[in-house]
């Protein structure tokens, strides 16, 4: 499976949750993630995930324990996506019948991950580690295993990651910023979504 562009809507507030949700899906957008030092993320998760289709996966990001992995699924998230490797994290995460996404920036890490039952591997930050560190985990990994590089990604390098093997990338300040109205972040989920699938012809 190939998961494509998360869009990472870090700040967002619930009275613009819907707006925002709609426009992202309008673009092409699959994956929606409400960090959790958001402002009220978890109701910006519910507003979302009953705004859109089902084939939207909507979930939170910056999920530090299991707790917060809990209240995630209780607002009606299908993804967990953190900055770090939690092992725990990731087995309540899969325990509980979402998708996981821990962030991994070394190969110790991210095969820990894998053995914990990761859906897919967040490489974050993703311009440290850069394109060629990508390559150099590519050939050591289990065949199969996704990297999503997150850090730095916009339309203008979307493509080297893609060649580089990226299944997708998420997407951040270039996407959604507080403040920014949902046409401008229309425009902007429209530009990326065009040179994803430029990439991945």
């Amino acid at each position: 499976m190939t998961t494509g562009l998360v869009a990472i809507l870090r700040g967002i507030t619930p009275p613009e949750a819907e707006t925002i949700g709609h426009a992202l899906y309008a673009a092409g957008f699959r994956y929606v993630e409400v960090p959790l030092n958001s402002p009220d993320p978890l109701e910006s998760i519910k507003l979302i995930r009953a705004a859109l289709p089902d084939d939207c996966a909507v979930g939170a990001g910056t999920v530090l324990t299991v707790g917060q992995v809990e209240l995630a699924k209780e607002a009606g998230s299908d993804i967990i996506v953190s900055p770090n490797m939690d092992q725990d994290v990731i087995r309540a995460t899969v325990g509980a019948g979402m998708r996981s996404y821990p962030g991994v920036a070394t190969p110790s890490e991210a095969f820990a991950a894998l053995a914990a039952g990761a859906t897919a591997l967040k490489l974050f930050p993703a311009d440290s580690v850069g394109i060629g560190g990508m390559q150099a985990w590519r050939p050591v990994l289990p065949p199969g295993t996704e990297l999503l590089p997150v850090g730095g990604i916009s339309a203008s390098n979307l493509g080297e990651w893609v060649a580089a093997g990226a299944g997708g990338a998420g997407i951040g300040s270039t996407l959604y910023k507080p403040g920014r109205s949902a046409d401008d972040v229309a425009h902007r989920a429209a530009e990326l979504m065009a040179a994803w699938r430029n990439a991945a012809r």
